[in-house]
């Protein structure tokens, strides 16, 4: 059974991300439309709500993360990135898997973690559909690693927000937009 992943240091900065920009998002838009791809446990979804969205729809490749998003009360339906989404949203959240791949990780846990053989593999794929479904004036919130390699940004405009040293890796959140 794959596991769901749990918050951890990249949630936690995402989060940060999520509190700082969403706010100022909500005052030019109140019924600001998002949607999380990837929604795990839950986490992100649960602080989108506390800080005051009412249209948050989410998707992950697990179905025992969607279900476990059901529980707590959330829109979510099972999708491999965008594959069964429908409609435009003024803000699209994904915090991928982005580690590259690594051999003797369990297969269980490879789902919630390794992006593909250099893991940037899945975030590319992110990226080249995630334009189809993002509004007018939409933004994108991304994290990835000093670890995922090749990612390739395409025409997106960017912005790194934060960056938060770990042990072995440094994080990012980027926010993406297109002109």
């Amino acid at each position: 059974m794959p596991q769901i992943y749990e918050p951890a240091e990249d949630s936690y900065l995402m989060q940060k991300v999520l509190k700082e920009k969403i706010p100022a998002l909500l005052k030019t838009n109140p019924d600001l439309k998002v949607l999380e791809i990837g929604s795990g446990s839950g986490t992100q979804l649960v602080v989108l709500q506390q800080l005051g969205v009412k249209n948050i729809f989410s998707s992950d490749i697990n179905q025992h993360a969607v279900e476990q998003c059901r529980k707590l009360g959330f829109n979510c339906i099972q999708s491999d990135l965008f594959e069964n989404i429908k409609d435009k949203y003024n803000v699209i959240i994904f915090n991928p898997p982005y580690l590259p791949e690594d051999k003797k990780e369990p297969q269980e846990s490879k789902l919630a973690t390794t992006g593909g053989k250099s893991g940037g593999e899945i975030i590319n794929k992110f990226l080249h559909q995630a334009k189809n479904y993002l509004a007018s004036n939409g933004k994108i919130f991304l994290l990835t690693s000093s670890l995922t390699q090749e990612v390739d940004f395409l025409n997106y405009k960017k912005e790194l927000l934060e960056i938060d040293k770990l042990f072995m890796e440094e994080l990012f959140v980027w926010e993406l937009w297109i002109d």
